[in-house]
């Protein structure tokens, strides 16, 4: 296999293992898409970390090498697209990438398809496609959603670099560690998310998406209509944890 896979606990960690740069071809994307389904299938897990193995390369993204010897870019990925999670349409869990070193390309999507993502201090991102002839399809959708228009279209058209540090001021990264502490913090952030309700979190990665191109005015009436929103508010977690509050102890989630 090209990826590592670890369940520790509710939390399952996911490394892309393609010395030297952690580069994508069809089959391990396949691979990774067949993970992650089951990640989002499992009961017993809550959140999924994903990051890639050294601490030069999260990932270079698409295979060169594989795309040289004839693999298309239309090739089948998987039922999650490219990565495993850049077109994965069931995510009532979050992925956090835990970005190792430089996320390029399609690298840089995969890590912005996760939920959140926490970065090592030397890690940079950058999108190289249009200086190949290529189009960073993916990105082109998702990077003018999380930065200023200008911004994405500099990264999209001129293939420059961007640090660690500056992603998280434009809101791309939520955290910036150490190299050494990258995946203590990562751990750290999933354990936070395992103390919350799975039917909240579900619910609400569900409507982000969900009222992502909704206007504001109709938003409201479309979330309580929402089933994820239903399931959870109507739910025994729901009373548990009110329960929990008023007894002044840790609540005891079932997800239903």
């Amino acid at each position: 296999m090209s990826i590592d896979v670890v369940r520790n606990g509710a939390i399952l960690e996911v490394t892309i293992n393609r010395p030297k740069a952690n580069a994508i071809d069809a089959a391990t994307s396949r691979e990774m898409s067949s993970v992650f389904e089951s990640f989002m299938h499992d009961p017993e897990l809550r959140v999924a970390i994903l990051t890639g193995a050294g601490t030069k390369f999260f990932s270079a993204g698409w295979d060169l090498s594989a795309a040289n010897d004839g693999e298309s870019f239309e090739s089948d990925y998987g039922v999650g697209g490219f990565g495993g999670i850049s077109e994965l349409k069931f995510r009532p869990k979050p992925v956090i990438a835990a970005v190792n070193g430089m996320a390029v390309g399609g690298g840089f999507e995969i890590a912005l398809a996760a939920d959140l993502i926490v970065a090592a201090e030397h890690a940079e991102f950058f999108l190289p496609e249009a200086t190949l002839g290529l189009i960073a399809d993916n990105a082109t959708i998702r990077l003018p959603r999380v930065v200023p228009p200008n911004v994405a279209r500099e990264m999209l058209i001129s293939g420059r670099r961007m640090s660690a540090t500056e992603a998280k001021t434009w809101g791309i990264v939520n955290q910036v560690s150490t190299s050494d502490d990258l995946m203590a913090t990562a751990r750290q952030l999933a354990e936070k998310i395992c103390l919350s309700a799975p039917l909240s979190v579900a619910a609400v990665l569900d409507l982000i998406r969900q009222l992502e191109t909704v206007a504001t005015d109709d938003a409201m009436a479309v979330l309580r209509n929402n089933p994820t929103y239903r399931a959870a508010i109507e739910s025994q977690d729901a009373a548990e944890g009110t329960k929990a509050f008023a007894e002044k102890r840790s609540p005891k989630w079932q997800g239903k």
